[in-house]
């Protein structure tokens, strides 16, 4: 008889990894991904030319800054980068996210270089 499915505990996978900028795979959604990441400074500035990207906070603050403007975003909040706009997260603490987004979508973007890194996945 086999296992019946489990919820993921976001809290249970945070707490795996301490790495930062380091994306988790935690869950797959038809052709998505989702991840989860903790991140603190600032990443760099890049491109989805064909995709959306979707930031989650779950603990800590967010700020997605953009070349019209900054989005800040707390707990509990989530934001969408539209494909084709440039941008660079920052968080000045250290914060926790979750991020949905086609699988294989590099973290970079467009602007490649040697923070790149494939989502790894949790058990």
């Amino acid at each position: 008889m086999s296992q019946p499915p489990a919820p993921v505990d976001l809290a249970d996978k945070l707490a795996q990894f301490s790495d930062l900028w380091s994306q988790k795979k935690v869950a797959d959604l038809n052709d998505y991904e989702v991840k989860l990441a903790k991140l603190k400074g600032e990443f760099v500035w890049h491109t989805h030319e064909d995709t959306d990207e979707l930031f989650l906070v779950i603990s800590g603050r967010l700020t997605i800054q953009l070349r019209g403007g900054d989005v800040a975003l707390g707990p509990g909040e989530l934001f969408v980068v539209p494909r084709g706009v440039e941008h660079c997260p920052r968080a000045d603490e250290e914060t926790a996210v979750l991020l949905l987004e086609p699988a294989g979508t590099l973290n970079t973007g467009d602007a490649g270089g040697p923070r790149t890194k494939a989502a790894e996945s949790l058990d």
